[in-house]
């Protein structure tokens, strides 16, 4: 599994970021665009009679984008060839759309999100203030690894006294993952982990998931952006959600999951790759999407686990994520190694024994 910052750290920066962030509210209408000659996109607007304007990131750039029906790959050519076209399209369709309310969440002086007026925001301090007691106070539990992207944040403790041996010798543990994305780059999320304790690494059962999505009420605003706390009635809600958190937790790491997900993995142990372990990894790269930079590092893991097998693979895969600089596709390649232990026997054929 791939190492990230640990728990003191974290907690330092989610109390930085929950001081340093603004939830803006505003009309599309009220909101401007303005791209620079080096393809640096802005938006502007007016809060309470104050002009800001903030530096868009690239998960915003893609939400602009995508809510005024502009193809990404377009606005891309634009924002780097024809910055002033790009202004031009981006400020008609946002006149065009001109009472639709924009959630614009911003940090450190960037729009770090672009969202509809229905999001429904769940902080991750809060997420992480309410689950860690909770995992903390699970029997033998230990945090394996935690993480603060731009997009998610990444909180995964293993459970050692759930703990048995897959083959002679390789002992693996339980453990579970739970995520959260403030920037509507995916759900709240707790999914179950199995933990090899061999090599650290890490494999998340991806069709176990269990997702609370971050949609709420339409909330209403008409004439001025303005700047949105937290309400009383919001707390309120995230304390709900976050109850059921609890019991998803407790769910992930129970005996029965723990066991349902082991006896899948020792089912890999007897799938026989071909001859031809090339062939195979060539058929689960495009499976899965993997990169060719990917397919080389899963092939080269496979190769030097010297176990031309199922299990092999799963453990390639999981292995390589360890040297994956991204930790968000760190985190997608783990599950990759979770959605592999479910495939079909069908399905298995198609990648050990290619035509």
């Amino acid at each position: 599994m791939k190492s990230g910052r640990n728990l003191r750290d974290l907690a330092v920066e989610l109390r930085r970021q929950l001081n340093a962030k603004q939830d803006l509210l505003a009309p599309s209408r009220l909101i401007q665009c303005d791209t620079g000659p080096g393809g640096t996109c802005e938006l502007a607007l007016d809060v309470a009679g104050d002009r800001r304007a903030y530096i868009v990131s690239d998960i915003a750039m893609h939400q602009l984008a995508e809510k005024l029906k502009i193809p990404f790959g377009y606005f891309e050519r634009m924002r780097r060839e024809r910055p002033e076209l790009l202004d031009e399209n981006v400020n008609t369709w946002l006149q065009a759309s001109g009472n639709e309310n924009r959630l614009v969440r911003t940090l450190d002086g960037r729009v770090r999100a672009f969202l509809s007026d229905r999001y429904r925001r769940l902080d991750n301090y809060d997420v992480a203030e309410f689950v860690l007691p909770i995992l903390e106070r699970l029997p033998g539990a230990v945090p394996a690894s935690t993480e603060l992207t731009e997009s998610r944040m990444y909180i995964k403790y293993i459970c050692r006294r759930l703990q048995c041996e897959v083959a002679p010798g390789d002992m693996v543990c339980a453990g579970v993952v739970v995520s959260n994305s403030e920037v509507g780059w995916g759900h709240l999320t707790v999914e179950p982990l199995l933990y090899r304790l061999v090599c650290s690494n890490g494999l998340i059962a991806k069709d176990l998931v269990l997702r609370k999505k971050h949609l709420g009420k339409t909330m209403q605003l008409q004439e001025a952006a303005v700047e949105l706390y937290k309400e009383d009635t919001l707390q309120a809600d995230d304390r709900a959600i976050l109850l059921k958190v609890r019991d998803m937790v407790e769910a992930a790491v129970s005996d029965v999951t723990f066991r349902l997900i082991v006896d899948k993995l020792r089912r890999t142990a007897g799938i026989k790759l071909a001859d031809d372990p090339v062939k195979s990894v060539e058929v689960l790269a495009h499976r899965f999407a993997l990169s060719e930079d990917e397919r080389s590092g899963v092939l080269r893991s496979l190769i030097e686990g010297s176990q031309l097998s199922g299990y092999g693979l799963v453990n390639a895969v999981t292995s390589y994520s360890q040297d994956v600089l991204d930790y968000d596709r760190a985190t997608e390649l783990e599950t990759v190694g979770g959605r592999l232990v479910s495939l079909s026997d069908s399905e298995w054929r198609e990648i050990a024994d290619p035509a």
